[in-house]
This record gives structure tokens, sequence and C-alpha cells, in this order.
């Protein structure tokens, strides 16, 4: 603990002893001792506020407003944000602050919903990517399947089927918590419909360096279903190629494997990727929750900045067959944050959401 006494011997030795208490270490709530300096920093402002000796009145009060403004600022990167959310036609759009973070996206001329941009707590540009030259089907945070009774809900072609928004509701618009509600139907001229779904979406941001898009979809089969082997499969990420492994930057799952060579195919509970980009480290853990029928999944990934939980390429005897009315649950959460997360960090992150119940 540092003593305050000296510091308020001069407004001089006060600036720079508050300055430096009222600064240290307060990025991670979870950090050992942090809440104690938090309860020094509002005692040594009460002090100020009742300080009447040696400082003229006009002095105090500055030096006072001062620290009250220091300590705001030093401690709001570790409180909830303060989150809004606008829907229109074909998106709703969230906003940390004034900020934008995602679009969730759903216009009739697209393949299926999906998320983007996914933008950086620091750099405020995304850090997932939409239709590379090479992969162009792969669009940001998306969820959707190949090899569904013969039709393609995954690459690009409407005619070969397409993941339909019927009824999309904000259900909270501001606060500490965004909340989306949506149901759509998988269509394909031609074919009658294999599934319906539900899906809830919560965005939260925990703190100024994290965002949290927690999705929980409910897949119920109208009809028999069929589902091939595919690669092509459920809930997935992209990266942008910058952050990429190929290009420099960390793939790594829960057991500590790197890369696509030694985690594709791999059972594990979360993944995280992330790189550097004009100085600023940002990155994503895509998390598997306990209550998924696959959990803990194989995943599949690659370098080029690609990974998604999904059992669908490792089936048995290469197809998963689901009774009409069967229903399947599936929970996921996207963390993204800045600076290098340590695998400490974000199992203690997993832990933590894998204890809630599922959205849907």
């Amino acid at each position: 603990m540092i003593d305050l006494e000296p510091a308020m011997k001069s407004p001089g030795t006060c600036l720079k002893t508050l300055k430096l208490v009222l600064t240290a270490d307060v990025r991670r709530p979870e950090c050992p001792g942090f809440r104690e300096p938090l309860r020094f920093k509002v005692r040594a402002v009460r002090r100020l506020l009742l300080f009447k000796q040696g400082f003229k009145t006009a002095t105090g009060l500055s030096l006072a407003i001062w620290c009250l403004f220091l300590t705001t600022q030093a401690t709001s990167a570790d409180v909830p944000q303060h989150l809004r959310a606008e829907k229109k036609a074909d998106r709703v759009s969230i906003y940390v602050g004034d900020k934008l973070f995602t679009e969730y996206l759903y216009r009739d001329t697209e393949k299926y919903p999906y998320f983007y941009p996914l933008n950086g707590p620091l750099s405020g540009e995304s850090i997932t990517t939409l239709r590379e030259t090479n992969y162009p089907h792969h669009s940001s945070i998306f969820f959707g399947c190949d090899q569904v009774n013969g039709g393609n809900y995954w690459q690009d072609g409407l005619e070969r089927g397409r993941i339909v928004a019927k009824d999309t509701r904000l259900v909270k618009a501001s606060g500490p918590e965004i909340v989306i509600e949506q149901t759509c139907r998988w269509e394909r001229p031609g074919a009658e419909a294999p599934f319906d779904d539900t899906r809830r979406i919560v965005i939260t941001a925990p703190t100024e360096r994290t965002r949290c898009l927690d999705f929980s979809v409910n897949l119920k089969a109208r009809i028999p279903v069929k589902i091939l082997k595919t690669n092509h499969s459920l809930f997935s990420a992209r990266m942008k190629p910058d952050l990429s492994a190929a290009r420099g930057g960390l793939l790594i799952n829960a057991e500590g494997k790197k890369g696509e060579k030694d985690t594709a195919g791999q059972h594990s509970a979360w993944m995280t990727a992330r790189g550097t980009r004009d100085g600023m480290t940002e990155g994503l853990v895509l998390m598997d929750h306990p209550s998924n029928k696959w959990y803990p999944s194989p995943w599949f990934t690659r370098d080029y900045g690609f990974l998604s939980p999904t059992p669908m390429y490792w089936l048995p005897g290469d197809e998963l067959n689901i009774s009409q009315e069967e229903a399947i649950a599936l929970s996921y959460r996207v963390e993204v944050y800045a600076g290098e997360w340590s695998q400490e960090e974000i199992q203690t992150e997993f832990e933590k959401w894998g204890k809630l119940k599922p959205g849907v």
C-alpha cells in the first residue's frame, strides 16, 4: 500500500503520487490485489476533498476535481461498457459507446445471416474478413452447413440453399447488453425446407478492451435430415489475412497446440487467433459451450485464418441422420480482445462462460 501522508505535503508530490496510484494496474478485474488499490483511490480522493491545510482553496479544489477525473478514467476501463443498437430492415448495428462494434446482417441477397465487421477495441477496424478472393463464401462470423439433404447452405449460389431470416426482434436495444432474437428457415427452390432455427444473440463489452458475442441456435428438423461429411459446417470465424497465422499471427487451442497442422481435427474447448497490425495486437477466442452435443468438438482450422468447431468432417460412417422434429441446441461465444491473452486468462474466461446456461 502506498503511504498517502507524504503526498499531502505539496501539490507536486501529491500530483505525482496520485497519478501513479490512479493509473496503476487497473486493466483486469481478476488481477490479484485489484480491489485494494481501487479502495485506496476512493479514500485518496475523499481525503483530498476534506484536506484544507497547506493549499489554497482554489488549488485544493482544482486538484480534487483532477483526481476525481483521473479516478473515473482509470476505472472506467474495467467496468461493463454501455451499448446501444439500431435495427433496420436488413440489419442490426451494435455500438459500444459511439463506436460501431458489429452489424448483424440478414439481407435478402445473402446466403445466410452473418456478423460484419467485427471491430477491434483498439484499432476500431475489423479483425475478421468478408469475401476474400480465395474463399468468397467466408463471411466473417457465420453459421451454416453444406450437404444437407442435397442442399448447400454454406457456399455461394442462392439456388443451392439459403438460410432466410423470417423474424428479427431487438429485445434489448441499450444498456450493458444487447439482445437479438431471430427465427430462420433453411430454404431451397424445389425442395422441402430441412430446418427451422431460432437464435438468441447477446452482445456485451465487459471492459474497454473486450467484447463478447454469444450466439445460441436451436435447429429443429422439419423433415428427416441427412448431412453428409463436410468441412463446411456450423459456427465459423474468418480472420483478416494480416492477423492470420500465415502472416505471423497466432492460432492456438486450449491444449496449447498451434497452427493448422497441429489443431485441425483435434478436440478442444476453445481456439484463439490473433495478430498485430499497425502496432496493435488484437484477436478473438471462439468457444464451444460444454452443453453442446459434440463438446469438445474437433476443429476445422486453416493457417490463413479460418476456425470452426465442427464434427461434420469426422462423422462416423460419414453421415449424420436427424429425425423429423428432432432438435439440436448449440451455443458459442466469440470474445474479441486487445493485447496478448495468456492461456490461463482465456481458460478462466471460458470456465466462467461455460457455467452459464445457454441462451436458447
